[in-house]
């Protein structure tokens, strides 16, 4: 009875880690011109990566087959984009 019991925790675990990103298309409307960094770290999470160039922050949640990019600068948002966001 403990090992399915311990079986069904185990998979309720997993389940949230795997079935909880933030890559949706309902975060991804959230995200508007003119909305500040934290504002946006606070619905999508920290980056997976950030660059910045002659003052434009470019930040990239997700990987290459599935993302959401942002330009911020000034720490506001002024271009966003995504690739197979659902």
């Amino acid at each position: 009875m403990q090992m399915s019991l311990r079986l069904i925790l185990l998979l309720a675990c997993l389940a949230l880690l795997f079935g909880c990103s933030k890559l949706t298309m309902e975060n991804y409307q959230k995200i508007e011109v003119g909305l500040e960094y934290p504002a946006v770290v606070e619905f999508l999470g920290k980056p997976d990566n950030c660059s910045e160039a002659l003052f434009v922050r470019n930040c990239i949640w997700g990987d290459e087959k599935k993302n959401i990019s942002v330009s911020f600068l000034n720490n506001q948002v002024i271009l966003f984009t995504s690739s197979n966001i659902r």
